[in-house]
C-alpha cells in the first residue's frame, strides 16, 4: 500500500486527486492538507512514503516544505504537481 499526503489548496482539486487516488486499490490518501505551513506536520503524523505537492500554497510555498521533508521525513517521497507555473520553478524543484 502506498501512502500519500495531499498538499493542494483548491479544495475541489484537492478533493478530486484523493477521490481518483483512492480508486487505486494500492493506494491511500493519509492527509490532505490546504496549506504549505501544514505540510511537515502533517507527514511527521501521517508518515505518508509519497507528498504530492502544489508549488504555490498559502503560509509556504510546496518547494520550500518539499526541502524540509527531505530532513523531517526522509523516507517520504515529493512529487510536485501544479497548473500554473514560473519559469525556474522546475529546476528549483529538482534541486531540492
Amino acid at each position: 500500500m502506498i501512502r500519500i499526503l495531499l498538499a493542494e489548496d483548491q479544495g475541489m482539486m484537492r478533493s478530486a486527486l484523493a477521490l481518483l487516488l483512492g480508486l487505486e486499490e494500492d493506494i491511500e490518501v493519509v492527509a490532505q492538507v490546504a496549506a504549505g505551513d501544514a505540510i511537515v506536520p502533517a507527514a511527521l503524523e501521517a508518515r505518508p512514503d509519497v507528498a504530492l505537492l502544489d508549488i504555490e500554497l498559502p503560509g509556504r510555498s510546496g518547494l520550500d516544505a518539499a526541502a524540509e521533508l527531505r530532513t523531517a521525513c526522509p523516507e517520504c517521497r515529493v512529487l510536485i504537481l501544479t497548473t500554473f507555473g514560473r519559469p525556474g520553478y522546475l529546476r528549483r524543484a529538482m534541486e531540492a
